[in-house]
């Protein structure tokens, strides 16, 4: 698959229209990771999120834009990470998801 089909990108810092912040209006920080992954095939599509996540250092966050409620690849970050990510839905429509993940430091034993 082509890379270009992937769409991973920092918001703009300014609003298109108002300058108020970034256009898609569902309060994701500018300096936030996006990743959409509406345009990733299905088979692979667990694995992407997966690698990126990985990437996210402690205290960063990615914003995941789903088709719909990725509660199967939640449970998949979360096991991933040991417990040391933070889930929040900013957006949630039937046919789209927008979800914070903020990987957090792991628990000290």
């Amino acid at each position: 698959m082509p890379a270009e089909n992937v769409e991973i990108e920092p918001r703009p810092t300014e609003h298109a229209d108002a300058g108020e912040g970034h256009v898609c209006g569902c309060q994701h920080d500018e300096s936030e990771i996006v990743l959409d992954v509406r345009t990733i095939p299905h088979a692979i599509r667990h694995a992407t999120v997966r690698g990126a996540f990985g990437a996210i250092p402690v205290g960063g966050t990615m914003v995941l834009i789903a088709p719909h409620r990725p509660m199967p690849l939640l449970a998949e970050l979360e096991a991933d990470a040991g417990g040391a990510l933070t889930v929040e839905f900013l957006v949630e429509e039937p046919s789209e998801c927008h979800v914070r993940l903020t990987r957090t430091a792991p628990a000290v034993a």
